[in-house]
């Protein structure tokens, strides 16, 4: 149960992540852009298992 829950958990993180990504790739004002870059760090840190 508990393998699961944490495969759901990076399931859903890794979704956020490439959306954001998505986002940050069609972004046209570098203020944006640099605004997503700021909001998936913690994603990224996240998958990659840090604190």
């Amino acid at each position: 149960m508990n393998q699961a829950v944490m495969l759901l958990y990076y399931a859903t993180t890794a979704f956020f992540a490439a959306m954001m990504a998505w986002n940050f790739a069609r972004a046209k004002d570098a203020q944006k852009a640099l605004l997503y870059l700021v909001v998936l760090m913690p994603f990224v840190m996240r998958l990659l298992r840090l604190k």
